[in-house]
């Protein structure tokens, strides 16, 4: 897995007529030789070789048991507890909810694997080589090398940039088409008049399950590697986690109100107040600390450590530190408070660590649920190199029946420090830029912002 510190940078170009806010991002990364299309994924998120698994039940609509590697023992403290500690990485190019095309098929085929991969293949050899000094905005939208989701003209991250994952994801061996294992790879319908969650992140900025993770590296419409085959992050046909059009969880990219009243939209940046927090590098932009837990465009990488009774999960986007509290007789706050990642217990069932968490708040809430929301989530060692990854959602409230999914963790580099305001200079631009807006909606002479645009 290459190491790497990416810090995402918003711009501001000031004209007499308007104000147009552009982004642009820079970074350094150290990226491996692309593999060519029949090579297996880079070490770090290879799989291990596949094992006799079965497929879920097709009916089934919460993960079955992991199945441990053949011949595999599990790692032990000095106390005796499964050592799950470490660098992890869940960086993959399966998406959340599986793409119309597959149906009820959870696994690929040989055929839709060599074709994703490879695809994507080529577009992290054309994000590594050099980009012409020349090059305009419009010129690399035009290209693969413009990471996907982005809308012509706004393309602010070229592939080589971003990291959004290598290879498909691989669980018991399998090579899945979605992370929800539900018959259709989707949520279920809600409960008839139940009322979906209203989840906006700090200041108005839509929150991880409305804005999801956006595009994978390729086609906007399969919204992934490969535009035939359609398995990616988040264009519409997809499926993927972001978009209103895909999102089947709840209020989708249009929904709440802003601190104030901002609604959603360009005023929403007027201010720091209602500009968002990851617009502030305050909050990560999707479900990096859960749970449950999902990749990003980049910085997917997690550190665990394991203390007497506790487990400290660190999420390097953007420095979130989740505290699980372990023990037989632990219980959960009754006090009304939620934290940001709600209130998470566990304890030990054979080598695998069961975390419950409930105490959601709405501005994490998920499927469309919070109050009433109960996650478990289940880790379990499965090989050297591989830590299967569980959840179950459970709210009777909004939901008939519980549901869930699974990816597999992969061993990884332990990360850098997400320096996400280290030369980041967009959120300074883009609020001169609107005092510009002011002094024009007022009639005022625009300030001068030579010495503030950089």
């Amino acid at each position: 897995m290459a190491k790497h510190t990416l810090v995402a940078s918003l711009v501001a170009c000031v004209a007499v007529a308007a104000i147009i806010p552009a982004t642009l991002a820079t970074a350094q990364q150290a990226k491996a030789p692309a593999p060519a299309a029949a090579k297996a994924p880079a070490a770090a998120t290879k799989a291990a070789a596949p094992v006799a698994a079965a497929t879920p039940p097709a009916d089934s609509w919460v993960p079955g048991k992991p199945i441990v590697r053949a011949g595999y023992r599990v790692p032990r403290l000095s106390d005796g507890r499964p050592d799950i500690q470490g660098a992890w990485t869940n960086s993959t190019m399966t998406p959340e909810q599986r793409p119309a095309q597959y149906g009820a098929r959870l696994i690929h085929t040989p055929a839709e694997i060599a074709e994703i991969e490879g695809a994507n293949n080529a577009v992290i050899e054309l994000g590594n080589k050099p980009t012409p000094v020349t090059a305009s905005v419009a010129d690399v939208t035009a290209t693969p090398d413009c990471s996907g989701g982005r809308r012509v003209g706004t393309c602010n991250y070229n592939a080589g940039f971003t990291e959004p994952g290598d290879s498909l994801m691989r669980v018991n061996g399998q090579v899945r088409t979605s992370l929800l294992v539900t018959p259709n790879g989707r949520p279920p319908a809600p409960k008839a008049g139940a009322v979906a969650a209203t989840a906006t992140d700090f200041g108005g900025e839509v929150a991880p399950e409305g804005g999801g993770r956006g595009g994978g590296r390729g086609g906007a419409a399969a919204g992934g590697a490969a535009p035939a085959a359609g398995a990616g992050r988040g264009g519409a046909a997809a499926g993927g986690r972001g978009g209103a059009a895909a999102d089947a969880f709840g209020p989708g990219t249009t929904a709440g109100n802003g601190r104030g009243g901002v609604q959603p939209g360009p005023q929403q940046y007027a201010n720091p107040e209602t500009a968002g927090g990851a617009l502030r590098c305050i909050t990560s932009f999707g479900r990096s600390a859960g749970p449950p837990m999902f990749d990003q465009l980049y910085n997917s990488h997690y550190t665990f450590v394991l203390g007497k009774d506790t487990l400290a999960i660190w999420v390097e986007m953007v420095h979130d530190v989740r505290i699980v509290r372990i023990g037989a007789n632990v219980k959960h706050r009754t006090d009304g408070i939620r934290p940001f990642a709600g209130d998470s217990i566990g304890h030990w069932e054979g080598d695998t660590l069961v975390v419950e968490t409930t105490n959601i708040p709405q501005t994490m809430a998920y499927a469309g649920s919070w109050e009433n929301l109960t996650i478990t989530e289940k880790f379990t060692r499965v090989s050297p190199t591989r830590l299967n990854y569980q959840w179950v959602v459970h709210d009777p409230t909004r939901f008939d029946r519980d549901w869930g999914g699974e990816y597999e963790f992969a061993r990884s580099d332990p990360p850098y420090e997400y320096a996400c305001h280290e030369g980041n200079y967009g959120l300074e631009n883009i609020l001169a830029g609107a005092r510009a807006q002011d002094a024009l909606a007022a009639g005022r002479p625009i300030p001068n912002l030579a010495p503030v645009i950089k």
